[in-house]
C-alpha cells in the first residue's frame, strides 16, 4: 500500500521552519508497512492545498498532511480540502466537546476562532489531541484514507499515534540495520556496495552516511534496509548483507 505526505505552510517553503514533520511521518508510515512515495510541500493557499490532496489521492492509498489546523486566518487546510472535494463543513460534536473542555479548564472563552477548529468535513472523524487544541481529522474518500494533522510537531506526533488504528497496517514489512565503520572512506566502500546491490537484485537498499571528512578520520554509518511481503525474508536479507559488509571491512583492515 502506498502513502503520500503533504506539508502545508508558507514558513516551510521560505525556510523559516525546518520540516521535521515529514521525517517523523515518513518513518512512522514506513514502519507501519506503507510504501511512502513522495512528500508534497505547498503554501497556505486553497488552490495549492486542493491540488496537493488531489494529486496525492491519485497515486496512493493513504494521504497524511500536517499544518494549517489552528484558529488563525491562514490555517486553511480543512476548509480548502472540503471545498476542493465539495464536502460540507459541519460542527463535529466530539470536537466541540473536546474544545470546550480544553478551554474551560483554562478559564478561556470559546471564541468563533476557537470553534473554527471543530468545523470538520461531513463524515469525518475527530482524532483526539492530548497535547494541544485542534483535533486531527480522519476520513475515507474514493476508497482512500486521509489523515489531516496540525503542524506543531508535538501535537502532530500525538494525533498520529492516536490515529494508528484508523490508518491500519500496510501490506509490507520493513526492516533496517545500521553498521558503523571506522577508518573507511565512502569512496573506497562504494564499489563493494554497488556489487552487493547487484547481487541482492533489489532485495536490499544500502545507503552510506559519512560522519567524518573523506580524507581525515573517515567514518561511515552504512544503513541496510529491505521491504517485502515476507517478514523473515526481509530480515534475513538485511542481516546477510550486513554480514557481508562487515566481513569485507574486516578483510580491508586486516582483522
Amino acid at each position: 500500500m502506498k502513502a503520500v505526505i503533504i506539508t502545508v505552510g508558507n514558513e516551510i517553503l521560505k525556510g523559516r521552519t525546518v520540516n521535521t514533520n515529514t521525517a517523523h511521518i515518513g518513518s512512522f508510515l514506513t514502519h507501519m508497512g506503507y510504501d511512502v512515495l513522495r512528500n508534497l510541500v505547498v503554501k497556505d493557499d486553497p488552490d495549492e492545498i486542493g491540488w496537493a490532496f488531489e494529486t496525492a489521492l491519485s497515486v496512493s492509498d493513504l494521504v497524511v498532511s500536517s499544518g494549517g489546523l489552528g484558529p488563525t486566518f491562514d490555517d486553511m487546510t480543512v476548509p480548502s480540502f472540503a471545498k476542493h472535494f465539495n464536502i460540507d463543513l459541519v460542527a463535529n460534536q466530539e470536537a466541540l466537546s473536546f474544545l470546550r473542555h480544553k478551554y474551560q479548564e483554562q478559564n478561556l472563552q470559546v471564541t468563533p476562532e476557537r470553534l473554527k477548529m471543530a468545523m470538520l468535513p461531513a463524515g469525518s472523524i475527530a482524532v483526539k489531541n492530548n497535547v494541544g487544541s485542534a483535533p486531527g481529522v480522519f476520513m475515507e474518500l474514493r476508497g482512500k484514507k486521509i489523515l489531516i494533522l496540525p503542524g506543531v510537531p508535538a501535537e502532530m506526533k500525538d494525533i498520529l499515534a492516536n490515529a494508528s488504528s484508523l490508518i491500519g497496517k500496510g501490506d509490507l514489512f520493513y526492516y533496517e540495520e545500521t553498521l558503523h565503520l571506522e577508518g573507511v572512506m565512502e569512496s573506497s566502500l562504494a564499489p563493494f556496495v554497488s556489487e552487493l546491490m547487484k547481487k541482492y537484485s533489489g532485495k536490499v537498499y544500502i545507503k552510506s552516511h559519512p560522519l567524518g571528512m573523506e580524507n581525515n578520520n573517515p567514518r561511515l554509518d552504512v544503513e541496510v534496509s529491505s521491504t517485502g511481503i515476507n517478514k523473515k525474508e526481509v530480515e534475513d536479507a538485511v542481516k546477510n548483507a550486513i554480514g557481508e559488509i562487515r566481513d569485507h571491512w574486516k578483510e580491508r583492515i586486516g582483522k
